[in-house]
């Protein structure tokens, strides 16, 4: 067997319910090796995942198991001294979104990358989805300027309740998953952003006193294009129209049509697409509309078990193929500093200026 084929030594940090998903991933991927998992508590997994040792130090399993590839599936906060640790230890890394919970923490974790010549790779998963790669092609084929209409807020109870508490005990909902639609509202418009404005109210008192389990940003882009992103999590939260992904220009609309019996609190639901529905602006001599709306049926879309396998056979292909990953850590990065400048709008009032980024 050559080195090339040799199965990637892969260490897992995290094994809440992403963690466990790319464990899965690697575990049935012969592309790699799981050598290690680590979780600070003792998690109740699936069968597959039973037979292998867990670790409640990272920094202890990275340094006795000295793996070829970390995972950091862990809690936000978090993200980049492990990411950065790893790349010090000489690993290629896999981290979930957000990338860090600070820009300044990101762009530290991508200068540690490039200074470590190894692979970053970001959890942005719907890049991997067939459906909504179809979506961001459709859109840019009207043209902008855009207008970007997105929302994903869950109804959320007991232990998905709890899920959601912790993470907001570093994390916003609007930054945890508007990193995801903000990156398909860049991919679509190449126009910089340039301005972001946010709004946020807390619902539950159990939650901090300085968190909010309610937001909303818009984003202004420089060729004219605006956004906004909704998120919101709790049992207080509505299910009508809980998932709206929806693109319009001056040439006509693309937009998800969802299932309406899907529930807000189904993982699966928070990426399939059902239908992709086009519509066309153009008008004959009548003022009627030309053509009919188009539906893109969806079938055999991948769950989300399967999306998660499929992150991981791409982390494969980028280190064995050595796929170049600029483009890939620069748009991690920006639109996380579109989520974050969001979040300080949340807490000033006040609109933000988006300033160049920082060549890395």
């Amino acid at each position: 067997m050559s080195s090339s084929d040799k199965p990637i030594r892969v260490l897992v940090a995290g094994l809440g319910n992403m963690g466990r998903s790319h464990a899965l991933a690697y575990h049935n991927n012969p592309g790699f090796e799981i050598v290690g998992l680590v979780n600070r508590s003792t998690p109740d997994l699936p069968e597959e995942l039973r037979g292998y040792k867990i670790y409640s130090d990272f920094k202890a399993a990275l340094a006795e198991l000295t793996p070829d590839l970390c995972a950091v599936c862990t809690y936000s906060d978090t993200h980049a001294d492990y990411a950065v640790a790893a790349f010090e230890a000489g690993c290629d890394v896999f981290v979930e979104k957000p990338l860090a919970t600070t820009v300044a923490d990101a762009e530290r974790v991508v200068v540690a990358a490039k200074k470590a010549g190894r692979k970053l790779v970001i959890g942005y998963i719907l890049r991997h989805h067939p459906s909504w790669m179809r979506l961001i092609e459709e859109a840019r084929k009207l043209g902008g300027p855009y207008v970007f209409r997105m929302n994903l807020n869950q109804q959320s109870s007991g232990l998905t309740w709890e899920t959601h508490k912790s993470l907001m005990q570093t994390t916003s909902p609007i930054v945890d998953c508007g990193v995801h639609y903000v990156d398909v509202m860049c991919q679509i418009t190449d126009a910089k952003p340039v301005e972001v404005r946010g709004m946020g109210l807390r619902l539950s008192d159990e939650i901090a006193p300085d968190m909010y389990n309610y937001g909303q940003l818009q984003v202004l882009f420089e060729d004219g294009s605006v956004g906004w992103y909704e998120a919101g999590w709790g049992p207080m939260i509505s299910e009508t129209a809980f998932f709206v992904k929806d693109i319009m220009s001056p040439k006509g609309s693309v937009s998800i049509v969802m299932d309406p019996n899907a529930k807000s609190d189904d993982i699966d639901a928070h990426t399939k697409t059902s239908v992709i529905r086009l519509h066309t602006a153009e008008t004959g001599t009548d003022g009627k509309f030309i053509r009919p709306d188009q539906d893109i049926t969806m079938a055999g879309e991948p769950g989300h078990q399967e999306l998660c396998d499929r992150e991981q056979a791409f982390m494969l292909k980028a280190i064995r193929e050595d796929i170049d990953l600029n483009r890939h850590m620069a748009d991690a990065v920006a639109s996380l500093r579109i989520c974050l400048a969001a979040d300080e709008s949340v807490r000033t009032g006040q609109a933000v200026k988006l300033q160049e980024p920082v060549k890395l």
